[in-house]
């Protein structure tokens, strides 16, 4: 499977938070993706209660879907009321997949991830189920998510005894100021030949402006997750990275988040990273990226203040 280097992703779709996107300025901004020749997309069931699924299948029915790559994820519980609505059993991943296909407006998923890794199911039961859902053109490749390499190993190890569909991508937490993903899990898929899509390569924004600023937008002062991300990124060594990034993006005359974008561009063992937005110049500006050019040195310049953070986002 051949994608975009950039990819597109839809977590903003779906309306229901004072920084998320109604259904018309989602369509504007995947739109303006694929003009700019993004073919990529990333969405779960989980985003908006299942909008941001509809809001995407909804545009891309105008669309060639055979150029376009999509993808989604199922794990989280979708119905409070509904205990098999979370969760890799069987039941729910066939009921929650035939739901996203059903959004997308997809016979077949060209992508399908478990969202994270569920302790009360069999990864076997799992797998059998992924395998089935191949077999029956409901999807086309399966993939993984955060989780620890130990748990991704185990998956395909069991995958490769039983004969059954192996985890062809991993999307997993990875950016300049976090990258504990380097120790374990991203040797692992080099080594097996997984496709990595990283997810937040801005670090939720803190990447993209100077740290002094992190609440000076509607995100920045709304949302639990980038509260969340001031023990997760904001500690010393890592407001130093977040300098040297506004430093080089000033000598280059770019901005700080295309400078992030390039260093996991310049990566070996990143194909696509998932690149969240709420606007087309924000579009632009990441398919620009691909064009910026660092050196070994700047690589090492933007890499050397960091140091281990403890892991997170497994859960």
């Amino acid at each position: 499977m051949t994608t975009s280097r950039i990819c597109l992703g839809c977590y903003s779709f779906g309306g229901g938070t004072e920084w998320m996107l109604d259904e018309a300025a989602s369509a504007e901004i995947i739109e303006h993706a694929i003009d700019r020749g993004i073919t990529f997309f990333d969405t779960a069931n989980a985003y908006s209660g299942g909008n941001s699924e509809r809001y995407l299948g909804n545009v891309l029915a105008e669309y060639d879907t055979d150029r376009m790559v999509v993808g989604t994820k199922v794990c989280f519980q979708m119905d409070e009321d509904n205990p098999n609505s979370k969760g890799l059993s069987r039941k729910a991943l066939e009921q929650e997949v035939a739901a996203s296909r059903d959004r997308l407006g997809l016979d077949t998923l060209d992508l399908l991830s478990i969202h994270r890794w569920d302790y009360d199911t069999p990864i076997e039961e799992t797998l059998r189920t992924l395998d089935d859902m191949v077999r029956r053109n409901e999807v086309r490749y399966v993939g993984g998510s955060s989780m620890w390499a130990h748990q991704f190993a185990e998956a395909i190890y069991k995958a490769d005894a039983l004969g059954l569909e192996r985890f062809a991508t991993m999307q997993n937490h990875y950016n300049l100021a976090y990258r504990e993903e380097e120790r374990e899990m991203l040797p692992l898929c080099a080594k097996e030949g997984i496709g990595v899509t990283p997810w937040s390569p801005l670090a939720r924004g803190y990447l993209a402006r100077p740290h002094e600023e992190m609440s000076a937008t509607t995100r920045g002062e709304t949302d639990e997750h980038v509260d969340n991300r001031v023990e997760v990124y904001e500690h010393g060594a890592v407001c130093e990275i977040n300098e040297r990034v506004q430093e080089l993006a000033a000598e280059k005359g770019v901005a700080m988040a295309q400078i992030a974008l390039a260093w996991l561009l310049h990566k070996d063992w990143v194909d696509a990273p998932i690149v969240g937005t709420t606007s087309v110049e924000h579009v632009d500006a990441a398919v620009e990226a691909l064009d910026i050019s660092l050196s070994a040195s700047e690589m090492a310049y933007l890499e050397e203040p960091y140091v281990p953070v403890p892991i997170t986002a497994h859960e």
